[in-house]
């Protein structure tokens, strides 16, 4: 996971897998989407090859790159960790305002 936020920490990167979530790209039309060297791109590539984000497919002299979601299911496991959490959190909260009001109408109408 810890490749993965390091990858995931650089924004062109960031946008890199955002390109190819959907469809394989070729280098060259990954770098068309930049202002930075197709040698930066390549880079940027690597590290995200490395991370296991994307995956890289040889056709002809041209490299090819797509998304590859399962390199994201530890930082998927670990945010989902934190957002379960929060939701369980939330639901408790919201039925103890539920409960307090409920009492409170309660109260009003004894009083009423």
């Amino acid at each position: 996971m810890d490749s993965q936020l390091r990858a995931l920490a650089e924004p062109h990167r960031r946008q890199i897998l955002e390109l190819v979530r959907d469809q394989e790209l070729a280098a060259g039309e990954i770098a068309t989407h930049f202002e930075v060297t197709r040698p930066a791109i390549s880079q940027h590539l690597t590290v995200l090859k490395e991370a296991g984000l994307v995956v890289e497919r040889r056709d002809g002299v041209r490299r090819m790159y797509r998304a590859e979601p399962s390199g994201l299911a530890g930082l998927k496991q670990f945010v989902d960790r934190f957002w379960a959490t929060s939701l369980g959190r939330l639901a408790e909260q919201a039925e103890s305002e539920a409960a307090g009001l409920a009492g409170a109408e309660a109260a009003n109408d004894r009083h009423r």
